[in-house]
């Protein structure tokens, strides 16, 4: 594992092949050629990733000798090396700055996703047309991977992607190339995960809020994510991870009175303060919430949610939308509503369905397609959450088709079981230690009763 020193010290590693790009490097021609304004503009992002990396080494501490740009500064990191023999190249996707593949690393067949700088990608273009210089639109293309990776260096939290090593290549002609191994996480379809169970979108929210929190309160200050967009999103084992970083802001908008701290989306603007520092007040955080608020919680949220959490889950919204909530406030809300819904609170006080139920014990069902239900589970039939066999009888008796059902061994990301709601009762099956609810009038009709 890096030692302490090790974030540091890649990010100053970073910092020396952002220098490298400005100054000098085979096969490419001296600053003088460049044009004066590109020129500029290198050096004004070497001069980012400088205060960067002087930001993190005061978080730090202490200075850490970087090693040289393209070697792992952790043992377990992966490098150049590690590339050779790779297989399975695929695209993953690709954006205006950068092209993200996916690889399987030898021997083992591990995957990864590979991100470069997309040479046919809107920046690297667009700077052509105006400065006529390839080259150097790559180099000042490459800085946004270099931030990227220096931050993801800083940056730990289980709600940001994990960078697994970097590989620099100044073999390559007509420019150096810089790649980035991370771990590779799959693209985030909201189309999907409206079609998903309200549990399964909730967590999404929560996870969500997870990392905005620790946004708001890292070691590098409140940072803002300022292309907040879904598509910079990725699951991994069922976590929300966000995986571009190079339009991250460490910095609060400077001002020099409140007039400077407007806040401004397509729809809604909000009028901040300016503090006696010259910063405008809170303004990553709440610029973070409110896009939250915009692209997860209004669709997410209050679709299917559970009758008696609604009120909570609409003050959720009517909070953050108003950027009346924080980070701090909004993760205290989403833990309470997570509290009610894992304790069973939601469920409303009915008449007792199981009592219509005949309990079985010792059976077990048949893994067969059966009745499909919205939000299941399963594509084979229907699987729902549950607090308890209570709720799964209220479920059943809800369904036409429903004969019985079972409480499985599975469990969701809160540790609710899931059970089975199935038609036929031929599926049933006797052995094992579950038990089987069959409705006493189906159980009736095929003389179907529990063993004396």
């Amino acid at each position: 594992m890096p030692g302490p020193g090790a974030p540091f010290a890649l990010l100053a590693a970073a910092v020396l092949l952002a220098v490298a790009l400005v100054l000098s490097g085979p096969g490419r021609p001296p600053p003088t050629q460049l044009p004066p304004s590109l020129l500029q503009e290198l050096e004004q992002r070497r001069r980012d990733l400088s205060r960067l990396a002087a930001a993190s080494s005061v978080q730090e501490g202490a200075f850490s000798t970087p090693d040289p740009p393209g070697r792992a500064a952790a043992a377990d990191a992966l490098g150049c090396a590690d590339l050779n023999g790779i297989t399975g190249v695929g695209l993953v996707g690709s954006g205006i700055t950068k092209l993200v593949l996916r690889a399987s690393l030898p021997p083992g067949g591990e995957e990864v996703a590979l991100k470069s700088v997309h040479w046919a990608g809107g920046d690297v273009s667009r700077c052509v047309q105006r400065y006529g210089h390839p080259a150097g639109c790559h180099q000042l293309a490459t800085y946004k991977l270099l931030k990227e990776m220096a931050l993801l260096q800083r940056l730990h939290h289980p709600g940001i992607i994990k960078l697994r090593g970097q590989c620099y290549d100044s073999s390559l002609d007509p420019e150096m190339k810089v790649t980035t191994i991370l771990e590779l996480g799959t693209p985030l379809e909201m189309i999907q995960l409206l079609q998903t169970s309200w549990e399964e979108r909730f967590k999404i929210c929560l996870d969500l809020v997870q990392l905005l929190y620790y946004l708001a309160n890292s070691p590098l200050g409140s940072c803002a994510l300022l292309d907040f967009q879904p598509r910079q999103f990725v699951l991994v084992d069922g976590i929300l991870k966000v995986t571009d970083l190079d339009d991250v802001s460490t910095e609060e908008l400077s001002c020099r009175r409140d007039d400077d701290c407007t806040l401004e989306f397509p729809t809604r603007s909000f009028f901040l303060k300016c503090t006696t520092d010259g910063k405008c007040e809170g303004i990553n955080e709440k610029r973070n919430l409110f896009n939250a608020y915009r692209y997860f919680f209004t669709y997410l949220l209050p679709h299917t949610a559970p009758f008696a959490l609604q009120p909570i889950l609409k003050d959720i919204l009517n909070a953050t939308g108003d950027l009346r909530y924080g980070a701090n406030e909004t993760l205290i809300a989403f833990q309470k509503v997570l509290h009610l819904y894992k304790s069973g609170f939601y469920l409303q006080k009915k008449r007792f369905h199981l009592k219509e139920y005949i309990a079985l014990k010792g059976f077990y069902s048949a893994d067969t397609e059966d009745y499909k239900c919205w939000l299941s589970y399963s594509n084979l039939g229907c699987v729902l959450s549950v607090h308890n066999a209570e709720e799964a009888a209220a479920i059943c008796s809800s369904h036409p088709q429903c004969r019985h059902f079972i409480i499985t061994p599975r469990r969701t990301w809160t540790g609710r079981p899931l059970a089975l709601f199935q038609s036929n009762l031929t599926d049933l099956i006797s052995g094992g230690n579950m038990v089987a609810y069959v409705k006493r009038s189906a159980a009736s009709k095929e003389s179907l009763y529990p063993e004396a």
